[in-house]
């Protein structure tokens, strides 16, 4: 089963990674790390969710993951020193350490880490695969619960509420879908209160459970 890094890092040094740079605020919708960048510095995300998401040769975005509290983002290219192959957006307001490359590879080394993180890198990659298949083959409220499911599962928000600060535009062009698909596909789960949309362009999750039983069912 998929771990976050401060899992697999142990909370000691987790603790000790954070205490190398300060703590900052991004806010939501802000880009936290961008495809095709050089890899210069690793993020720790100490509170908030991500979007992890890769454009395509015709300017198409795919929602590969969803990331929240305890991960690191970018440290694979910082690993190999290849350009960065997804971009990350924040989700919500996040708390991050911004840690220079140079000494993330130095506190890589001290404390033998390459080969979990490299391993860790290796089931992102499979998620990241089971992901797309889902975006390719299932229905449009299928990819959508699924969608929203990550993103409630990897809010700061506690409570059985959380709120999904994108817009249906946005979230139609993460899962590969046009804007009335979306719209549709949300209508009877608003119908039901199962979900609010918010003033502000997001949707407020009242009862995911039942939105995934919703979708599943249309597969």
């Amino acid at each position: 089963m998929y771990q976050p890094h401060a899992s697999v890092i142990g909370d000691r040094l987790w603790a000790k990674l954070r205490a190398l740079a300060p703590e900052r605020l991004r806010p939501a919708r802000s880009m936290l790390l961008r495809q095709g960048d050089p890899g210069t510095q690793v993020i720790l995300l100490a509170s908030g969710s991500t979007l992890v998401t890769l454009v395509g040769a015709h300017g198409q975005r795919t929602l590969l993951a969803v990331r929240g509290a305890g991960e690191l983002l970018g440290e694979l290219a910082v690993l190999d020193a290849q350009p960065r192959t997804a971009s990350v957006i924040a989700a919500e307001p996040c708390r991050v350490h911004i840690i220079p490359a140079s000494d993330f590879l130095t506190f890589v080394e001290k404390h033998g880490l390459l080969a979990p993180l490299l391993r860790h890198a290796i089931a992102r990659v499979r998620e990241a695969e089971a992901v797309r298949l889902e975006f390719a083959t299932a229905p449009v409220p299928v990819r959508l619960s699924g969608a929203l499911a990550r993103l409630a599962r990897s809010s700061s928000a506690t409570g059985s509420e959380h709120v999904v600060r994108l817009t249906q535009e946005e979230l139609s062009q993460l899962i590969g879908a046009s804007r009335n698909a979306v719209g549709s596909a949300i209508k009877p789960w608003r119908e039901q209160g199962w979900l609010d949309t918010e003033a502000g362009g997001g949707l407020l999750i009242r009862d995911m459970a039942s939105i995934q039983e919703h979708a599943d069912r249309q597969r």
